[in-house]
């Protein structure tokens, strides 16, 4: 495998027409759409946005210390097969995959070169379907500016079995940034690709509308991380949708960390029998943190399954928001259909909204969605203090293990590793003795 350093990429290919004319329409729906209001039914609960968001604009190419900054930190995914580094959508670093996988047909490319070599593979997927879930205006933003990404193509029963990393740096102050990740798993085939957003200093006020966009063909298993930790002066949008076909395994997981506000929607398509679908979520707020989560789960086929557990803690008078629809088509039978939202609260003045919902349309499934919010177990908590252990570290114990349910399922020591160092960091200004 190949490591190249970039210090500049301005120039994007030549775009072709189909391209072109989703961009136009991205743009027309950016500028025709309001701006959303908590009055939406798709915004309840959510704070109003305040931002100007036409003063956030993609940045030229990034200076050296930035660029430095991010290949020096870009480490949290270890034994990556290949990655990408991108900073204010500027590539910056590419490790191409090993031959072996590229002579069976694979490839992991920057969008630019996806455009510029494989249009006719990107065509059926890339910007063709936008969010349902109420930012349908921010993805019109996405699609109008998005460069920067990475596309990842897996052809038929090939297998690959250690990760593939994507870093998205925000670094220029009202930096506007757009990535995307494409993932074509064709039939019987095998990948997991972890995407990292973050930001290159703790100052910069940066607008990210990332995207993602995954196709899982019959009996693939696909699994996809996303971990963002942008700083406390950003705003993120995560705007995630997949297809799985029958027979698949699709494993979503997020760490939600950073940014003064953000909205994750993941919306999915199980369209073939046998399916099993897996969306899991970790966040924790802190301060004034606006954390807003909507998602989907659409059964079309019968004999699938999806289940969805999301985890939130929120000290201060952070805030979250669940938003979750099973939707259960009509001959969509024995499906078996999960959604859970469990809530941490770690001050009186922190706020959880929850609102799961099902919508079934066959008469043979297993649904049920729940949700919670609480407290620390006081009991808990003494029976700890009462053994020596220290107020301060009892409770990061405490939250630590319910979140652990969810680290369990990353797939990797190391990287399960890393997300705990990452949250001890952020629990540690926070709980006080």
């Amino acid at each position: 495998m190949n490591t190249t350093v970039n210090k500049d990429t301005t120039t994007n290919a030549l775009e072709p027409q189909w391209l072109l004319d989703r961009r136009s329409s991205g743009r027309e729906t950016y500028s025709n759409l309001p701006v959303p209001s908590a009055k939406d039914e798709s915004w309840r609960f959510a704070s109003v946005l305040s931002e100007d968001i036409d003063a956030f604009k993609p940045a030229p190419s990034p200076e050296d210390a930035a660029i430095d900054y991010a290949l020096a930190n870009s480490t949290l995914v270890e034994g990556s097969i290949a990655e990408l580094i991108f900073v204010d959508d500027h590539l910056v670093q590419s490790k191409s995959l090993p031959k072996d996988l590229t002579d069976k047909g694979v490839f992991f490319v920057s969008l630019n070169e996806a455009i510029e070599k494989h249009s006719d593979i990107l065509e059926p997927y890339f910007l063709k379907d936008s969010t349902r879930l109420g930012s349908q205006k921010y993805f019109g933003l996405h699609a109008s500016n998005v460069k920067a990404g990475a596309v990842l193509y897996v052809p038929k029963g090939v297998e690959i079995n250690e990760p593939i990393a994507v870093y998205h740096w925000s670094n220029k102050e009202k930096g506007l940034i757009c990535p995307h990740t494409l993932i074509i798993a064709e039939a019987q085939s095998k990948v997991s690709l972890i995407d990292v957003l973050a930001s290159t200093t703790q100052e910069n006020t940066g607008l990210s509308i990332s995207a993602s966009n995954i196709q899982v063909h019959p009996s693939a298993n696909v699994y996809r991380k996303v971990i963002q930790n942008f700083n406390a002066q950003s705003l993120s949008f995560q705007l995630d949708s997949a297809i799985a076909d029958r027979d698949t395994q699709l494993e979503n997981i997020a760490i939600n960390l950073g940014a003064a506000k953000a909205r994750y929607e993941n919306q999915i398509q199980i369209n073939g029998s046998g399916a099993h679908v897996t969306m899991y979520s970790l966040s924790v707020a802190e301060d004034t943190q606006e954390f807003d989560q909507r998602t989907f789960q659409t059964h079309n086929a019968p004999n699938s399954v999806s289940d969805l557990l999301y985890k939130n803690a929120l000290f201060d008078t952070s805030r979250t928001i669940f938003s979750g629809l099973i939707q259960v088509e009509e001959g969509a039978q024995q499906t078996d259909a999960y959604q859970t939202n469990r809530n941490l609260l770690l001050d009186s003045r922190a706020d959880a909204n929850a609102l799961p919902g099902l919508e079934i349309l066959a008469n043979d499934v297993k649904c049920s969605h729940g949700a919670t919010t609480g407290n620390i177990d006081k009991d808990e908590l003494f029976y700890m203090l009462s053994r020596g252990i220290p107020h301060r570290v009892a409770m990061q114990l405490i939250v630590l293990g319910f979140f652990e349910e969810i680290i369990e399922k990353l797939g990797s020591d190391s990287l399960a590793e890393n997300i705990r160092k990452l949250l001890e960091e952020k629990f540690a200004s926070k709980i006080k003795s």
